[in-house]
């Protein structure tokens, strides 16, 4: 997966690097932002007491 993302990025090897840094930022942005905040209050961690 990680080599056909690197095949399709234009530039050399110097802008592939940085669109891939982007790319990962982006992909970090996301989750941190949308992905995880929309999971949180369906995971059962709040309920902390032993039956």
């Amino acid at each position: 997966m990680y080599g056909w993302i690197w095949r399709h990025l234009p530039g050399g090897t110097a802008l592939k690097t940085a669109q891939a840094l982007v790319l990962v930022a982006v992909v970090v942005a996301l989750l941190l932002f949308v992905v995880f905040p929309w999971v949180e209050p369906r995971l059962p961690f709040n309920e902390v007491t032993v039956d």
